[in-house]
């Protein structure tokens, strides 16, 4: 949930030299794209890998090779924190992780008519945004008019999209509730990650905010039965390659991309990916796994994504807070 901005816009950062503007769309599109297929890539790997077993592998490997690379880059106390630090940044992998990107792949998991299509997980965990939104608020801050109203859009979207119509396309409740279960968690852990005091590198936050998130995976699989009776022999090929895809290009390739966009790109602009991945998810899913885009879904999605680029667009980041890491560690 895929994941996070831990607020409704991206982070602040000062100044940046100027760079090619090549640069900076090559970078987007690399987002765009690999971050709104992350969802079809949880959907594949799913189909014979347990649920969040599969999800606590993902984590773990790619905290161990950021890791590795943190400490061959700038020496042997590349990842040193103290408590403090370390414990907030559980705390926040934990939320993002385990709540978080947790529950979106146990929703995309189970039998057809169960089993939650992935262009709709991704458009019920680009709520994200409003849900800060709320928390902000709850916390004392004081968003502005318009976006409110974004906010109260993007939930009519919400509901158009998960109402029953009993239809034959009809979105699977259950299924739904858990992700917008998960994306609470997710709000609740990037709205966190900006008010204790995480690890200062974005970087380094994320190595343990993986370990945490998958720790607690590994514990609730197990407490699941997920492992009872599993045998890696029986993971498909495409289940397999669809979870090395997640390692890589989902919790490194696209999270270096965009740490990079947020020190050389303008904000506003880098909020775009957030009512973009959404549309590539949908695209992707109804493309490479026939999964149905119904008129429900049109236009609930179209809602929502609309809700989230009004709260973007009319959104200022008002501090600087360390969210790039928490957003990058669910995708």
């Amino acid at each position: 949930m895929s994941s996070r901005p831990a607020s409704a816009t991206p982070l602040a950062h000062p100044a940046a030299p100027t760079v090619r503007p090549a640069l900076i769309w090559t970078a987007l599109i690399v987002v765009y794209v690999l971050w709104g297929s992350t969802y079809l890539g949880i959907r594949v790997a799913v189909e014979s890998l347990p649920p969040l077993t599969s999800a606590a592998a993902r984590f773990a490997a790619a905290a161990g090779v950021l890791a590795l690379v943190l400490r061959a880059r700038r020496g042997p106390g590349a990842l040193r924190v103290d408590r403090r630090q370390l414990g907030s940044a559980a705390l926040v992998g934990v939320l993002l992780l385990a709540g978080g990107n947790g529950l979106v792949v146990l929703a995309e998991s189970g039998p057809p008519g169960v089993a939650l299509p992935s262009g709709i997980a991704a458009l019920l965990v680009a709520t994200v945004p409003l849900l800060v939104v709320l928390l902000r608020t709850l916390g004392g801050d004081r968003p502005r008019l318009w976006t409110f109203a974004g906010v109260a859009l993007g939930f009519v979207g919400l509901v158009l999209l998960v109402v029953p119509t009993g239809g034959s396309g009809t979105v699977p409740v259950v299924g739904a509730l858990t992700v917008v279960v998960g994306a609470t968690s997710w709000s609740v852990g990037s709205f966190l990650s900006g008010r204790i005091r995480m690890p200062a590198d974005p970087f380094v936050a994320t190595v343990y905010e993986m370990v945490a998130g998958a720790v607690a995976l590994a514990v609730i699989a197990v407490a699941r039965g997920e492992l009872r009776g599993f045998s890696p022999a029986e993971v498909t090929g495409r289940s397999w390659a669809a979870l090395a895809y997640l390692m890589v290009a989902g919790s490194l390739v696209a999270f270096t991309a965009y740490v990079w966009l947020l020190h050389h790109a303008p904000i506003s602009l880098v909020a775009t990916y957030a009512y973009v991945n959404p549309a590539v998810a949908v695209a992707l899913g109804a493309l490479l796994a026939a999964e149905p885009v119904t008129v429900q879904v049109m236009l609930g999605g179209a809602v929502i994504v609309a809700g989230v680029a009004v709260v973007v667009s009319t959104e200022r980041p008002r501090r600087a807070v360390d969210g790039a890491a928490a957003e990058a560690a669910r995708r």
